[in-house]
Parts: structure tokens; sequence; C-alpha cells
């Protein structure tokens, strides 16, 4: 017989028909599983991550196992643990006697260096666990002056044939997102998250975690969430049987006591590969043609799978390794320790970090319009910002967590994912939350003792960067609004934003 070869599985890789898997000969090869230092802790993950990660590793090698695989599978605390995913590699190469590892692109240039800098010979697969390729992407984004999520998605609709009359898109239009931003009501009927109690195989990756990783961000009890595919369908079978139908309509909404509204929660679970992306739009829109959920609800959520989820990914492979340094604003201030769970006046950023910190989970507005905006419009570091998101949530990997907030959190790439920079004053968190009704800051209030800093850091901010974006017409309007001002005004709003800043540096409690 041949010599085995090593089978790289990583724990986001955790899918049965994985490229690394199906290139592999069950009775000669041996899978490589490792729950290594190097990728536990080359950020402070979020203990709920680690706990997630390594549970359903540990799952899914058992079910390897079962299905007549050879498993080398390294935990955490074994006394041999290389510590790195290529010292797990040469040690199980040379107990094997193997020269060969089989791999499916990593989803980090972190780890794809890590692997083309190994001294063994490792091919690295395309991951086709994704609907468009590496390639497709290229051949798309070619010769285009912009990289335009939009029509990216309307490709992905056309090879997918997802939500489409042939070669028109269903019902008309391409996008329903102005039937999607109603906030949300305190009487409405929410239906409550599935989680799972854990069994010995969780409870003990849970202890591991407790043991090592207490001092992260984070607090990993109680711990609910899927590490099983089947758990996994379980838990999309629930979000559209409950809460499809009112997914579009209020995902943008935010309420302070009722965390996790109509969302899916599935989007750790396709990004770890306990879920198909390809079958999950699908189902989707099978409860869309039964009339189980309206086209607005069907649309908005497919988008964000087969338009934004791969467009993010073809975005950082595209520009490289580079792309999560970018800094096209020169933002140079530390972020505030309230993003850590320091004391703040701001209620809003307080409820969306509380929230974080106990759940590894917020939607898309609260890191967009909350936590993002914010670190925005106060000058923060990209750089920063871009570790705290990989840190504290759940779902964040490199490939998918970078290009949301490097480009369209930050605009830290100078816009090549977004057309103009997601900022905005307190008047939109009012609006679509109940955040500010409880609020020690005034949303009303523009300037002045008790003014949302919000209202003072919006302007200054466009002020700050008027020659880069007073000509986009998207923001055009805002700068008119600014010149209409009488100057005392505009004098009153720099200095109080100015002064805000200066407390914020100092650590203070802002």
């Amino acid at each position: 017989m041949s010599a085995p070869r090593l089978v790289l599985v990583l724990g986001d890789q955790l899918t049965p028909s994985v490229a690394a898997l199906q290139a592999a000969e069950k009775g000669r090869d041996v899978v490589v599983m490792a729950e290594v230092a190097a990728e536990a802790d080359y950020v402070r993950h979020h203990p709920k991550k680690i706990a997630l990660i390594f549970a359903a590793m540990r799952k899914f090698a058992a079910r390897l196992e079962e299905d007549g695989w050879q498993v080398a599978y390294t935990r955490l605390d074994d006394d041999e643990n290389a510590g790195s995913i290529p010292g797990e590699l040469l040690r199980r190469a040379e107990e094997h006697g193997a020269r060969e590892v089989l791999a499916t692109r990593p989803g980090e240039w972190r780890l794809i260096e890590a692997l083309e800098t190994c001294p063994l010979d490792v091919s690295l697969l395309e991951d086709t666990r994704f609907i468009a390729t590496h390639a497709e992407f290229e051949r798309w984004a070619e010769g285009r002056k912009a990289l335009r999520m939009e029509y990216f998605y309307r490709e992905m609709r056309r090879k997918t044939g997802l939500l489409m009359e042939g070669d028109k898109p269903a019902g008309g239009k391409w996008n329903y997102d102005h039937d999607n931003r109603k906030p949300a009501a305190d009487d409405l009927f929410l239906p409550k998250p599935l989680w799972f109690e854990p069994d010995e195989t969780t409870e003990n990756a849970l202890a591991l975690v407790e043991a090592r990783f207490s001092g992260n961000f984070g607090r990993l009890h109680p711990f609910g969430f899927a590490t099983t595919a089947d758990q996994a369908e379980q838990v999309l079978d629930h979000f559209i049987e409950n809460a499809l139908e009112n997914f579009g309509t209020y995902q943008d909404a935010m309420l302070q006591d009722r965390r996790f509204l109509y969302h899916a929660l599935i989007s750790a679970y396709l990004n770890i590969g306990l879920l198909d992306p390809l079958a999950v739009c699908r189902r989707v829109e099978e409860a869309w043609k039964a009339g189980k959920a309206p086209i607005n609800a069907a649309e908005g959520f497919i988008r964000q799978i087969l338009g934004w989820r791969e467009y993010v990914r073809g975005i950082y492979f595209h520009e490289g390794p580079d792309y999560p340094r970018r800094n096209a604003l020169n933002h140079q201030r530390s972020l505030p320790a309230l993003y850590w769970g320091a004391e703040t006046r701001m209620n809003c950023l307080a409820q969306a970090v509380r929230q974080t910190r106990e759940e590894a989970y917020a939607h898309h507005i609260q890191r967009l319009m909350v936590t993002g905006n914010f670190a925005l419009i106060a000058q923060v570091n990209p750089a920063e910002v871009h570790q705290w998101y990989l840190e504290v949530y759940i779902d964040a990997f490199e490939w998918v967590e970078a290009p949301n907030t490097v480009g369209m959190s930050q605009f830290a790439d100078g816009g090549i994912i977004a057309s103009k920079p997601y900022v905005s004053s307190g008047n939109y968190i009012d609006k679509m939350s109940d955040y500010c009704g409880t609020c020690h800051y005034s949303v009303r209030q523009k300037t002045g003792q008790g003014a949302c800093p919000f209202n003072l850091l919006y302007w200054h901010f466009l002020v700050r960067h008027r020659d880069r974006f007073e000509g986009n017409p998207r923001t055009a309007q805002m700068y008119r609004t600014w010149d209409r001002m009488d100057d005392a005004r505009r004098e009153t709003v720099l200095n109080e934003a100015e002064t805000f800043l200066d407390r914020m540096s100092k650590g203070e409690t802002i």
C-alpha cells in the first residue's frame, strides 16, 4: 500500500464533503485535527467561540471515525501538543510515515502562509463549500471601476437560479431592502431562540475553556449553541418556522431587552461548516414558494448569504494579505475601554457591548451602526476595531470579519466596499431602537450639556474629511446642511466634539 497522506481538517471546515476529505482515501489516509494554542490565542477569542469550535471539532472527529476514517485528534491539553497546525502536521507525519498533506485552503492569509511554508508537501485545495469560486470572483471583478455587492449578488442569483423567474428576479425586483427597515416594538411576539443543553463532550470542552481562557472578554455560561450538523439544521428549521416571516421587516431593528428578535442565529454554523450556504438559501426559497414567508423576508435573508457573505470573501482574497491593516482615513485613536465593558453613559453602546460580552453575538445593525459607527466617528484606529470584532464574536473569521469591519464599517479601505461611510447622528439609532429613551444623553439635544455624542461626532467626522466626501453624491447634501448653519453653532459643535474626544482619549467615563 502507498504511504498514507495526512488530511488536514481545520476547526472551521467541519463538513464531510470538504475538499480535503473528498480527495482522500478512507482506507489509506489519516485525518489530522488539532486544538492548538496558535489558533486558540492568536487573538483573545470570546470563550463561547473557543468552546463552540472545540466541541464541534470533537464531535466531527467522532463522526468521521464512525464513518471509517482514521483520525489523529489532538486536544489542547494533550502533553504532546505541538502548539500549531504545522507543528501538528510534522508530528503526525513522523508518527505515520507521511510526507504529503491534503488541505482545504484556509480562510485566513495567516494560515495559508503557515501551510505554504510547512516543510511537508502540502496540497491546498479550493474550498468548494462556497457558491462562488475565487476564479469566478476575479472574472467578475476584472475591469470594474467599483466592486459593488449588488451587481455581484445579481450574478449569483443568475448562477443559482435562486428567486429567479426565468432571467428576471422574482417579484420584478432584485432587492426589497426598502421594506426591511421597520423599527421593532416591545409588544411584538418574538420567538425564543433554539438552544441545546450541553452533553458530556460539550461539557468537557467548556471545562477546558473555563480553565484556560477565563481571562478573555466574554461570558462562557450559559452555553446553548449547536455543536453538530443535526443540531444546526434544527436551528435553521426553527428559524424558518417561527421567525423567517418577520425577519425582513425587522432585520434592522434593535431592542435592548430582546436581543435576538427575528434573526436566524446561524452565521457561526455556516462559518464552521455545520450548514451548507446554498442549501440554506434553497430552504428559505422553498419556504417563500410555500407561502410561509413574504418575498422581502426571503430575499433579504438570501442576500445576506448568497450576496454579502460570498462577496466579502471574494474581496478579502482579491485585495490580499495587507487588507486588514488598511487605514485610508488615517484614524489613530485607541479603542475606548467601554468596548471591553468599562462604564459608559451611552446606553446604545453599553447595551451592544453587554450583549456581545454575554452572548458573543450582536446583529449586523448593532455592529455597523452602533459599535462600528461610534468607532468611525471617534477616529479609532481601524486595526484595533478589526481586532476587537475578530475577538468578540462567535462567527468572526478573518475572511468575513475584515471586509465587514475594515471596509463596510470603518471605510478604511477607501471605498472598495462601501460607496459612502456608514456614519449617522443619534437620530438613526433612536429611530431603529429603544436605546435612547433611557440614555444619560439626550438624542434630541445637538449641543450643550447632555447632548448625544453621536450628534457632535457625526458633524466633526464630516468636517474632518470634507475633502474626501464633499463630492460624493450620497454625502454632498449633508455638507450643504452644515454650510447653512450659523458660524457660532458650527464652532460650538466642533469645540464640543473635540472636548469629548479629548476626554475619551484620557480614559474618562464618556
